[in-house]
């Protein structure tokens, strides 16, 4: 699904996800919160700290910043998409 959304970024698709979509991947995400017993303040926490810590480097898009948790029958993920605008000078 990500490879999707970057090669549409890439050519410039600006198509947007359809409600299903978007209903079915929150309720993907609220299943898998429940079974590792994180809540929504905790994901909220962690991403407003990972925004505050990756935008002391790089300018980024906030609007386009994701995070969700992917889980299999091995193992959990945590996965963050963050489009970069430009990096940052020191």
């Amino acid at each position: 699904m990500m490879l999707n959304n970057l090669l549409q970024k890439m050519m410039g698709s600006k198509e947007e996800p359809r409600s299903s979509e978007v209903a079915r991947k929150r309720l993907k995400l609220a299943l898998v919160c429940d079974s590792l017993e994180v809540s929504d303040e905790v994901l909220s926490n962690l991403r407003e700290d990972l925004l505050k810590v990756i935008s002391s480097y790089f300018e980024i898009d906030r609007a386009g910043f994701s995070l969700d948790i992917d889980k299999t029958d091995d193992y959990s993920a945590l996965v963050m998409n963050t489009p970069i605008l430009s990096s940052l000078r020191r």
